[in-house]
């Protein structure tokens, strides 16, 4: 099992041929099947190219390539797979289509070659349960594209045998990959913990605190991520991000937290299905994203005095600090001044809800999103409720953009837009640990590598502070009534024991 030189895998698609490519590179014999040949013959001219391209540019050597290209074997029957030490299948996401192939290779392939199977979202144990030895049968799914992907998740079913897990992911290290192990739960690692992004995103935008272009640009650049939701959405294609997301939404039996939302029912159902058809959440022109204008910024008003509630300390002297930056007038008192702007900092509520909670001034008060590091964002965040007055709105959105640097405006919302969406990410990473679906370092690993992430979950949340991220959820769980933010208690645990979430 530990010395994989020989490796079948069934279907040409991109998965396949990527699996293929990285398997020949380290010098394994792939053998390669399709039930049409005529793509077995494809990807092996695809992969011809891509590795001749590799060479002109350095990358690999004459000799490399003339090697590479031989170790990928087209063959046209199953039959000839019998001399594999593993089978990768890469075939249609259907159950009884992977079962069957499945209990067609046992019965060809010897007693101690592995069976392997890159599915995104069906369950392992439940492909094994066709196999008369379900113990050598593992998930081993790579994601696309495989070559640049660097990750590989490992998946035990029920009955899979240790060493069957050992064995694939010493496979991957050998392929220039980095194997995080999971347990076969819905989603497994990536596509679970990847939950958090999309259906927080989804449910701010259903919420009207934000448009799509606002909510992506405020990830990008006030929460550090390479990208927003909806641009991510726009990229993978609603016809596959759609039914992921009811998939994981159903196999956890309608768990609140990866709820999906009918924003997408409605634009699959219209075909606004992302780059692919050159509209989605944006339409693109030559390949290029279209995005709105930033709104503009208005006049700074003279002699704007503002005071910021100290309900919130770490808040307060975070906001006066880049106050004092900008050069504006602070008002240093307890109680809110007559004809001051007023700035509250909450962390998982709503500023009606400190308008109400601290008697304030509804049409004079705004909040400020103080989450993140303000010396490390190119954007900031203000909020508004439906009692803040246009002009005092204003005159916030000038003074916070008075040094250039970028401000949304938006409606109210229990946690902002990065302080919900975060939190949820960190939550529901939290909550894979807590069930032992995979290890905080694989967790982070594979969120890291997988999603581009710029910190792993359990990383993230210790760097932001695991207590914030708490009162964060608890907030928004207060104020919304809505059990998808209650805390994990992974998260819960560790905050009332100073442990860090990163931590087994």
């Amino acid at each position: 099992m530990a010395d994989i030189q020989i490796l079948g895998v069934v279907g040409a698609g991109a998965m396949g041929r990527g699996i293929a490519q990285i398997a020949a590179q380290a010098g394994i014999t792939v053998r390669l099947h399709d039930n049409n040949a005529a793509a077995v013959a494809a990807a092996r001219d695809a992969l011809a190219q891509t590795w001749d391209k590799l060479a002109q540019k350095g990358k690999m050597s004459a000799e490399a390539v003339k090697t590479a290209v031989e170790h990928v074997q087209p063959v046209q029957a199953l039959s000839e797979l019998a001399d594999c030490q593993l089978v990768v299948e890469a075939i249609v996401e259907r159950l009884d289509v992977k079962r069957d192939l499945f209990s067609q290779l046992e019965s060809i392939v010897g007693a101690d070659c592995i069976l392997a199977s890159n599915t995104s979202s069906l369950s392992i144990t439940a492909i094994a349960a066709a196999c008369q030895r379900p113990e050598r049968v593992a998930g081993f799914h790579f994601f696309n594209p495989v070559p640049l992907m660097k990750v590989v998740e490992v998946i035990d079913g029920l009955r899979s045998a240790p060493a069957v897990g050992d064995a694939l992911a010493a496979l991957a290290r050998r392929m220039g990959h980095t194997p995080v192990r999971a347990k076969d739960m819905p989603g497994f690692i990536v596509n679970h913990a990847g939950r958090g992004m999309n259906t927080e995103g989804l449910r701010a935008a259903q919420e009207a605190v934000a448009p799509f272009d606002q909510i992506d640009a405020i990830m990008r650049e006030q929460a550090g991520f390479r990208m927003g939701p909806f641009e991510l959405l726009d990229l993978t294609g609603l016809d596959v991000s759609h039914p992921v997301m009811e998939s994981i939404y159903s196999q956890f039996f309608d768990e609140p937290r990866f709820r999906p939302s009918p924003i997408t029912t409605v634009r699959l159902a219209g075909g606004l299905l992302g780059r692919k058809v050159g509209e989605g959440f944006y339409v693109y022109k030559d390949g290029q994203k279209q995005v709105p204008a930033e709104p503009a910024v208005p006049a700074l008003p003279q002699a704007l005095r503002v005071w910021v509630s100290p309900a919130h300390a770490d808040g307060q002297a975070r906001a006066q600090a880049l106050l004092r930056q900008l050069g504006a007038e602070v008002v240093q008192a307890e109680a809110a001044p007559a004809d001051a702007l007023l700035v509250v900092t909450p962390l998982g509520e709503d500023v009606s809800s400190c308008v109400a909670g601290q008697g304030l001034d509804g049409a004079r008060t705004v909040g400020l999103d103080v989450l993140h590091d303000f010396a490390a964002s190119r954007r900031r965040t203000l909020m508004t409720s439906p009692a803040t007055a246009a002009r005092w709105r204003d005159a916030a959105h000038a003074l916070f953009a008075k040094d250039g640097v970028a401000v949304s405006v938006i409606e109210d919302s229990p946690g902002f837009i990065a302080q919900r969406i975060v939190a949820t990410i960190v939550n529901i990473a939290c909550d894979i640990a807590q069930q032992q679906i995979a290890t905080p370092g694989d967790i982070d690993q594979a969120v890291n590598l997988g999603l581009g992430y710029p910190k792993g979950p359990l990383a993230m949340g210790d760097a932001l502070g695991a207590a914030r991220m708490l009162e964060i959820l608890r907030n928004m769980e207060r104020v919304t009534g809505d059990p998808r933010y209650r805390p994990s208690l992974w998260l819960q645990r560790r905050v009332q024991l100073g442990l860090p979430l990163a931590q087994a």
